[in-house]
């Protein structure tokens, strides 16, 4: 009997993951990866909820369940990272750098000592046992945040739930009975649950209010407290009154400005070409050099050209913020990325 040792978050999609392996064949061992569990002034962190949550499934499912304590290296390595990124002015991914360097290199390098012959998650996406492939709901596919895992790891990592659509899953859930089913999903910083970016940047870096300006006419439009909160093409969050809706296009981090403009078409919002860093590939591209290219997560697949480090594009695109990734995809398959330079 082939042994899965099974990430277990406490969600829905982690809990069918594991009916699913043990109705497979599966010896299934759940573990609880504790990443973060510091509380914040006004914010409690729900990692006791969750673990308790992922307990309860594993009792209910006759599993083997164990508690991994990654917290020391989640700090460094995605915590620590994040708010470095943030300071230059970038927006960096965590849940990206969290599949690196935690879930696909941390718990899968334990587990395969463990004696485990496979890890297995409840991410949306799939494999043909060498390559990543989209998933088959395409709303909630992640092999977005996944293009950094090592092809050792995709090798031996099942997605039990990349095949079925979400709706399916909860439905799942519900038929067996459970208490999961109706849980609602985290949309907040990946390991604070329902905080926000902003509120949890300002317990870690020294911020300082500063000026809004018209790109344009350098008229002072409003105030805000810190430039590093915000992301260019950002428009929620400026409250510079009605009207037409502002746009930021512009951050001056050393004088701590943040310029913006109503013109939708400004050169700072578009661009045909992409500087990269740090391209992971985790299979050699077409020799033309064409891919399918996802600049942020969901948004549409658009044709470009990887020329050394530049993604060139048809057509502009609405540029993305630098420290986000962009994606490249062949069909299904998910050939690596890149993060997006300044």
């Amino acid at each position: 009997m082939p042994k899965v040792y099974l990430g277990m978050s406490g969600g829905v999609d982690s809990s069918v993951s594991a009916v699913l392996l043990k109705e497979q064949g599966y010896d299934v061992t759940g573990v609880y990866m504790k990443n973060w569990s510091k509380d914040l002034p006004g914010m409690k962190c729900p990692w006791a909820e969750d673990l308790a949550d992922a307990k309860r499934v594993a009792v209910q499912l006759d599993l083997d369940f164990e508690v991994w304590d990654f917290e020391a290296d989640y700090k460094q390595k995605v915590v620590d990272y994040m708010l470095a990124e943030f300071q230059k002015g970038r927006t960096p991914n965590p849940d990206i750098m969290c599949n690196e360097q935690i879930k696909f290199k941390l718990f899968y390098d334990r587990a395969l000592q463990n004696g485990a012959d496979f890890i297995a998650t409840g991410h949306y996406a799939r494999t043909d046992g060498q390559n990543l492939l989209r998933a088959v709901d395409e709303n909630k596919d992640q092999t977005y945040f996944l293009y950094r895992m090592s092809n050792a790891a995709t090798a031996k990592t099942i997605f039990p739930v990349g095949g079925m659509t979400k709706p399916e899953v909860k439905a799942l859930a519900a038929e067996k009975g459970l208490d999961v089913a109706t849980k609602k999903e985290s949309m907040g910083v990946c390991f604070v649950g329902e905080v926000g970016m902003k509120d949890f940047l300002k317990e870690f870096l020294d911020t300082h209010p500063g000026e809004i300006r018209d790109v344009e006419t350098n008229k002072i439009l409003g105030y805000h407290d810190g430039a590093i909160f915000y992301t260019i093409g950002q428009r929620h969050g400026l409250y510079l009154g009605g009207g037409l809706p502002y746009y930021v296009v512009k951050k001056d981090l050393a004088q701590n400005i943040v310029y913006v403009s109503r013109n939708l078409n400004d050169a700072n919002l578009w661009s045909d070409r992409l500087q990269l860093e740090n391209i992971h590939l985790r299979t050699n591209l077409p020799a033309s050099g064409q891919v399918q290219v996802r600049p942020r997560h969901r948004a549409p697949l658009v044709p470009a050209k990887l020329e050394g480090e530049v993604l060139i594009f048809a057509t502009p695109i609405k540029r993305p913020a630098a420290g986000q990734s962009a994606v490249f995809y062949d069909g299904e398959v998910c050939l690596g990325g890149g993060i997006i330079a300044d």
